[in-house]
Order: structure tokens, then C-alpha cells, then sequence
């Protein structure tokens, strides 16, 4: 059966197998035979990442949505913005963003959400657990999508749906993410929940309070 993962259009097509061929780089993988997906982005650790991200989407020819500050979307770049698929968030207050976005995905004709978990380009002591949450409500495949900047390869790996089991859904991305070099490694965030650990040093104080 034919994959109904969100086309891009002929000339993103272009656009991306040429980033590609420019950058000297090679894609990998293929898309889950699914409508909708969450593509987890990662490590993220340079401007770069972005542009190679399209690249290699739209080399395997997915359309895919990515998030934006909403100040960006101001004429001429905001047309340009969402010509390549992105999405305008207000990070400034509580705009219950995760149900919005699931809701969205939900009534859509189909979504690639492209997510950042490390949610900054610097190194992060966890990730954040937007992503996770969103493809558990909306009940949709986490994609690991990759840019190995030591084989100078991209694209997307291994896909599974969440079991919501939050430690045993991250030590699969773990041991995928875990040998992946960032353009800067020094700048490679944690792999691991704020959710992973607070349960931690939950139990911890709890042997400590038996001892």
C-alpha cells in the first residue's frame, strides 16, 4: 500500500534534492505508510539544522509543518514561511498549545509536525516533552528524524507509536539518538524528560526516607 504521509509540491521537490546535492550531503529512510507523524528533529544544535531539515524532507518528498515564533510571520516572510510549512506559535503565554496543535492534526488531511525537542540550539539538561505529549493525544507515529553531521547524513529512521510508558518509549529514541553527532556536539542536549527526571528524584527521596 502506497504511503499517505503529506506530499510536498514538484518544486519543493527541487528545492530540497538540490540543498542536498549543494551541501553534499545524503538522505536516508522513507516516511511511515501513515497519514499523520510527529518527526522528533534531532540533535539540534546549529542555524544549519533548518535548512538540511527541508532539505531532506522534501527530498523524500514530504510535505512536512514545523513550528515558528509567531513575530516572524510579518509580510513577505510570513508568505514565505508558511509556503514551507510553518506554523505560527505565541510562546509569550499559556496558549494550551499541545491540545490546539492536536486538535489541529486531528480535523487536518494530513500533518508531519517537525519538533525540536531540545527546543534550543544550546545544550539543554532535558528535553521537552511537547512532542511526546502531542503524538500520545493524537495518537499518531513518532519518526526519528536525524542530521549526523560526522557522516553527513540525513533523513528519517526507525518510527513506532508511544505506549505512554515514558521511560521505555525514551530508551528507544535514546539508543537511536544516543551515537549522532550534532554540528556542534559540545552543544547536544540530554536526551532524557524533565517528566524521567523528576520521577528519579522522586525515588531517590524516597529510599533515602526508608533508609
Amino acid at each position: 500500500m502506497a504511503s499517505q504521509a503529506p506530499k510536498c509540491s514538484a518544486f519543493a521537490h527541487f528545492f530540497g534534492k538540490l540543498v542536498i546535492r549543494l551541501s553534499g550531503w545524503k538522505v536516508t529512510g522513507e516516511a511511515p505508510d501513515a497519514r499523520d507523524m510527529m518527526i522528533v528533529a534531532a540533535p539540534h544544535t546549529s542555524n544549519w539544522d533548518a535548512i538540511l531539515l527541508l532539505g531532506a524532507a522534501y527530498t523524500l518528498n514530504l510535505r512536512i509543518n514545523w513550528l515558528v515564533k509567531n513575530n516572524l510571520f510579518v509580510p513577505v516572510l510570513g508568505s514565505i514561511l508558511r509556503y514551507f510549512g510553518g506554523v505560527p506559535v505565541e510562546r509569550s503565554r499559556n496558549t494550551n498549545m499541545v491540545q490546539r496543535l492536536v486538535d489541529e492534526i486531528s480535523n487536518g488531511t494530513g500533518t508531519a509536525l517537525v519538533v525540536p525537542p531540545a527546543g534550543t540550539r544550546g545544550y539543554t539538561d532535558h528535553w521537552k516533552s511537547g512532542f511526546y505529549r502531542i503524538a500520545l493525544a493524537a495518537d499518531i507515529p513518532v519518526v526519528c528524524g536525524f542530521l549526523d553531521y560526522d557522516k553527513k547524513i540525513a533523513g528519517l529512521g526507525p518510527s513506532f507509536r508511544l505506549t505512554g510508558n515514558v521511560t521505555e518509549d525514551m530508551d528507544r529514541l535514546r539508543a537511536f539518538y544516543e551515537p549522532i553527532t550534532g554540528r556542534y556536539p559540545a552543544l547536544k542536549s540530554r536526551i532524557v524528560l524533565r517528566e524521567e527526571l523528576e520521577e528519579l528524584e522522586g525515588q531517590e527521596s524516597r529510599d533515602a526516607d526508608k533508609s
